[in-house]
This record gives C-alpha cells, sequence and structure tokens, in this order.
C-alpha cells in the first residue's frame, strides 16, 4: 500500500506585523483570483493603486495588537493542532498557508520525501468558500501536480454540520455560554454575494428567492450560506438556544460590492444601542484563532458595542487546539486510512 499522509492547510499570515511583511502577504492574498475576482488588469491596479499605498500600514497596526512572542496567532495555534494529531495518528502530518508561511511547496516536498504517495487534504475551513477552501484546494493540486505526480489526492469535504465538528464547537463553547448571557451572535466571514452566485452549480438557485437557503439544491454543496446556517442549525439544536436568543451576522468585509448580511459591525452598533447586558460573539467559520477573531471582533467589535451603551461582552475562543476538535480531526484521518484509496470517481466525506 501507498505511504499514506495528512496535510493540514489554513489561509496564512505574514511573517512578521511589519508593514513590509504585510504588504508582500496581502498582495499575494488579494491577487488570487478566487478572493478579488474581476479580470487581472483590473485586479492588479485595484490591488497596487487602490489597496496597497495605505492598507498595509494600518493592517500592520491591527498585526502588532495580537502577535505573541511566539509569532503570528493563526500560526503558532495551527502548529500545536499540527502536532497533537500527529500525536495521535500513525501517518505524517504537515501543515500549510495558502499564503505565505509554511508554504504549500515545502509542505509536500517534506511529505513527498517521507515517500508519502497517498494524501489527505484537510482544508482548515468548516465551510466552502472560493475565497478559502476552493483555492486551497486548488493550489495544492497545482504543487503536486508539479512537485510531485506520482502523488494521489483525496479532499475532506466541507464538515460545517458533522456531528463532530459541532459536538466541538459546542464543548468549546459551553463554559462561556454556562457564565449566562443575554444574546449570542454567531459572527461567520463575509463574502460577496457574487460569489454565492459564482459558486452555484445550478446558476439559478442561490439570492434568487428570500428563502433560498431552506429549499433543498444542489447549489448547497458550495453555498456558503446554507452551510454556515447549517452550523448554527446544529449548535442551537445541541444547545437548546431559544430563537430570540441568538442571531447571525457576517464581519470582514471590503469593497463597495454587496456582501452577505446583517454585517458584524453593524449588528454590534445596534445591541448596544438595544442595551443588551452581556453579549456573547462566536465566530464558527474560524478553527483558529486570527486578526479576524482577536482584533476585528475581540477588540474593535468590543468597543463598537460599548461605545453604543452595550454592557458585558466577550468573544468566545476558536476551537484552536480543543482536544475535542483535535479528536474531530483524527476521526478524519482515521476513516481515510481504513478507506479504499479513491478511483476516478469524485473523492467522497471521509467523515460521512
Amino acid at each position: 500500500m501507498s505511504k499514506q499522509g495528512v496535510l493540514l492547510v489554513n489561509l496564512g499570515s505574514p511573517d512578521s506585523p511589519s508593514v513590509p511583511d504585510v504588504r508582500r502577504y496581502l498582495r499575494e492574498f488579494l491577487m488570487d483570483g478566487r478572493v478579488l475576482d474581476a479580470p487581472w488588469p483590473i485586479r492588479f491596479a485595484v490591488v497596487h493603486f487602490a489597496i496597497l499605498p495605505s492598507r498595509p500600514k494600518q493592517s500592520a497596526e491591527a498585526y502588532h495588537q495580537v502577535w505573541t512572542p511566539e509569532g503570528s496567532p493563526l500560526v503558532v495555534t495551527s502548529r500545536k493542532v499540527q502536532a497533537a494529531l500527529a500525536a495521535r495518528v500513525p501517518v505524517p502530518v504537515e501543515l500549510a498557508m495558502r499564503y505565505q508561511n509554511p508554504s504549500i511547496t515545502s509542505a509536500v516536498q517534506r511529505l513527498a520525501a517521507q515517500g508519502v504517495k497517498r494524501l489527505l487534504l484537510i482544508p482548515l475551513f468548516p465551510h466552502f468558500a472560493m475565497s478559502s477552501y476552493e483555492t486551497a484546494v486548488e493550489r495544492v493540486r497545482e504543487v503536486v501536480a508539479r512537485e510531485c505526480p506520482g502523488m494521489t489526492i483525496e479532499v475532506q469535504p466541507p464538515y460545517y454540520d458533522h456531528p463532530d465538528y459541532l459536538d466541538a464547537l459546542v464543548e468549546s463553547a459551553q463554559p462561556y455560554l454556562a457564565r449566562g448571557f443575554d444574546h449570542l451572535l454567531f459572527s461567520f466571514h463575509g463574502i460577496p454575494e457574487r460569489h454565492l452566485r459564482k459558486s452555484d452549480p445550478t446558476r439559478g438557485h442561490c439570492l434568487q428567492v428570500p428563502n433560498c437557503c431552506e429549499v433543498a439544491s444542489p447549489a448547497h454543496a458550495t453555498c456558503y450560506r446554507a452551510q454556515c446556517l447549517k452550523t448554527v442549525a446544529g449548535f442551537v439544536q445541541r444547545t437548546n438556544l431559544p430563537k430570540e436568543r441568538y442571531s447571525i451576522a457576517f464581519q470582514s468585509r471590503l469593497g463597495r460590492d454587496p456582501w452577505l448580511k446583517p454585517y458584524t459591525d453593524q449588528e454590534l452598533e445596534r445591541f448596544g444601542k438595544a442595551g443588551v447586558k452581556r453579549l456573547l460573539v462566536i465566530c464558527p467559520a474560524f478553527v483558529s484563532d486570527c486578526l479576524e477573531t482577536l482584533e476585528e471582533i475581540g477588540m474593535r467589535g468590543r468597543e463598537t458595542f460599548q461605545h453604543a451603551g452595550g454592557g458585558e461582552y466577550e468573544q468566545i475562543p476558536c476551537l484552536n487546539d480543543h482536544p475535542r476538535w483535535i479528536a474531530a480531526l483524527e476521526g478524519m484521518v482515521k476513516r481515510f486510512l481504513s478507506a479504499a484509496p479513491a478511483t476516478s470517481a469524485p473523492p467522497q466525506s471521509v467523515m460521512r
């Protein structure tokens, strides 16, 4: 049997919070056609003439606020997850970032040097989005085809509604829920509405009617919004949350085009003005705390909420290296190891 291995891929981070490193990261990230999905000449002009002249300095200041002595919170936590998983499975486990370091190329080369021929790729994104899950998968495929053409890849499908992921999410949040709260806000990373339409294989379902996510459709297999709603439904079912005590919003929008609504910052202001006494915010689309959770939600979100008149505010940490999350990843790997190698048919979920 071909030697097997695992590759975990997260989004990425600058190598440091310095302006040059942040600029390098933002350039690579924003020049990805699945992130800023405009024709290359337009994308180049927007990134180099509208964003990079000022954004790196602003982002560098934000990164400075969350940077740890060990480095980027996202990378540091992801390495802990890699080590914890590697200690529980009998195959090599490598970590890569879609942008910057550790690079996908270096991770694939390390796996190849260990003799890996059959690879399980686990994108560290529970939900499908062309700007996260899809771009990571396609980049790994490109690198493997170039560096190790004899290596086969089996991709872990999105696990937004899998019991192992949902149980880990609930267990990690339980201590915060147990302390009491008035409202729980689920804040997912936003995406432009046009990304939903582009990812819709039917080309006629997503955002065509107000309740499109409630109407069964093949589009849901690649619909970020429908999958986010499924995650919330699974969480709510497990915690018996009454409908009036939770809501959903989307953060981190960029540009003027419409993104998924409602917007998190506007919801935080609304809750503050309504005098909510204790607000909890959870970010299920992120499995590791990063700039978007620690600074945008944990710091700026608190300021927005309390400046508007709100009371206590707490961001529930991401799954990070929670034991239940490591167990969920272990389950993915064990199912992969026990399954027959994929043939020409589309790979099936190793969790289902």
